[in-house]
């Protein structure tokens, strides 16, 4: 009867430990990052796995200034391509989130939030490629040298959730 007890307790922890895992999996497919009146994001780096079929990021923004005097943005696009939809959303204005409207470019973006706020994004990952390069970056005017990082397609997901 003890031989029967320890086996059956060692396939249910076993089998509590499959569950746990993927439901550790299914939080893969999501990342919060952090913005601050300081021009910083909590996060330099997002790897998203493969197996997702959507990604959602949330982005908060921790500090105290309005939107019109230090908003944040997340914006992910090709590294070749950041640079350039930064300039070119400048005078597009805080009312288009100082992004270009319908730039093809852009991969996801949020929308422009201050102090205290939160906004999220959800993206199909069928759009990213493991070979090719990647950025994120907030693209309200001046930010961008500050306020940026890298995205990563993986195997699997190291990301802070």
């Amino acid at each position: 009867m003890l031989l029967y007890r320890s086996a059956l307790i060692k396939t249910l922890a076993t089998l509590g430990l499959c569950l746990f895992s993927w439901s550790a999996l299914a939080d893969d497919c999501s990342a919060t990052i952090d913005s601050n009146d300081a021009m910083q994001f909590d996060l330099d780096n997002i790897e998203i796995s493969k197996s997702c079929d959507e990604f959602t990021l949330t982005l908060t923004h921790s500090g105290n200034l309005p939107v019109s005097s230090m908003g944040h943005n997340w914006v992910l696009s090709e590294a070749g391509d950041m640079q350039a939809i930064a300039q070119e959303g400048a005078p597009a204005g805080v009312d288009n989130d100082y992004l270009k409207p319908n730039d093809d470019r852009v991969i996801a973006a949020t929308d422009l939030i201050g102090g205290g706020e939160e906004t999220t994004t959800t993206f199909d990952v069928s759009q990213l490629e493991k070979s090719e390069d990647y950025k994120f970056f907030c693209s309200f005017p001046g930010h961008l040298s500050m306020m940026q990082g890298t995205v990563s397609l993986t195997d699997y997901a190291t990301h802070p959730a």
